[in-house]
């Protein structure tokens, strides 16, 4: 005979009410909630093999998991979540800035085009990046995933009415990437590693188009509220264009002299603000960038955001260019 589940946990409760008065234990709780889900054909037996199966799961995703650390947290949130319906999970921080000031224009770039004159030092911008996993369990490694990712980050002269407020440069970045937890807990710590492939272009014209390709390695550190990271990389040469109009070869030889060799990014949460921090650097040349940033929530999942940045590379376009800039605006997403 077939006895339903609840049929069954309503007479351990009566048999045994004393059982009932202690504290309930993770899986007493995973057993009571699958009650309340389960449409009563499950059995009894079937809900405690689901909660045997959570139990195990939790415990080798958070094995040796210091307390409370959230780049951890994340990282486990992410996987629970990955291949739900209607959840897209965020890779880099996802902003809009309505408004944005450059110290600078990048007015030489834009030179012959329609755009040479009336450009604003004002404008908005926003940043749209997210990421897919492309396994289900794991590959190698307890815990390891390989994902596509996709960033895009936009520069639109709203303010520009002269010239019919148009974006003024859009950044892609394609990306194919490996990441695995490793038992390396310097400090009390967790780390991990990883590597990837990435292209990044602005999909302008032959003689406004930027791009390149990379092969990039990356270190994680993250200790209760901080996090940080970083990612070194190797650029894929390209051949030297014969014209500057021609569409093969290479649109900017010279990208690295600016943009440097790696990126560090760091991130730190105390009570409800978090700071991050991105940095590139060329120590051959002196050239590179830093962004600072710090958001805080006003309503739901929208957070205040504010953005400083000074240095070469904001935007393809602006790789060669150094300039600051500051933006306020709102976050959708964070790094912890």
């Amino acid at each position: 005979m077939r006895i339903k589940a609840t049929q069954v946990i309503l007479l351990n409760m009566l048999c045994a009410p004393m059982a009932w008065a202690e504290t309930p234990s993770a899986y007493d709780l995973c057993l009571l909630d699958k009650i309340k889900q389960q449409n009563g054909d499950d059995t009894i037996a079937e809900l405690r093999k689901q909660c045997d199966l959570d139990n195990v799961t939790q415990t080798m995703a958070g094995k040796d998991k210091p307390e409370g650390n959230l780049a951890s947290e994340r990282y486990q949130s992410e996987r629970e979540t990955a291949f739900e319906p209607f959840v897209m999970t965020a890779h880099r921080l996802n902003y809009l800035l309505p408004i944005t000031y450059s110290n600078k224009i990048n007015e030489k770039a834009y030179e012959g085009t329609e755009w040479s004159e009336g450009l604003e030092h004002a404008e908005a911008e926003f940043q749209i990046s997210f990421k897919v996993p492309l396994n289900y369990g794991d590959l190698m490694f307890d815990g390891d995933l390989l994902y596509f990712g996709m960033t895009l980050k936009s520069f639109w002269q709203v303010y520009a009415d002269e010239i019919s407020r148009p974006f003024r440069e859009t950044n892609y970045r394609p990306e194919v990437f490996y990441v695995a937890p490793t038992a390396w807990t310097p400090f009390d710590g967790k780390t991990a590693v990883g590597f990837g492939i990435e292209h990044e272009s602005n999909g302008q014209r032959q003689d406004l188009s930027r791009s390149w390709n990379r092969i990039y390695a990356q270190f994680y550190y993250s200790k209760q509220n901080f996090l940080v990271a970083i990612q070194p990389w190797w650029r894929i040469p390209e051949d030297k264009k014969k014209d500057p109009m021609d569409s093969d070869g290479d649109d900017n030889p010279d990208i690295e002299d600016y943009m440097g060799h790696f990126e560090l990014t760091s991130a730190y949460k105390v009570n409800s603000f978090e700071f991050s921090f991105l940095g590139r650097e060329n120590f051959a040349t002196h050239k590179g960038y830093a962004e600072v940033g710090v958001t805080f929530p006003i309503w739901g999942k929208v957070r205040a955001y504010a953005q400083y940045s000074s240095g070469y590379g904001s935007s393809l376009i602006d790789y060669n260019q150094n300039q600051q800039r500051i933006g306020l605006g709102i976050a959708i997403t964070g790094l912890l």
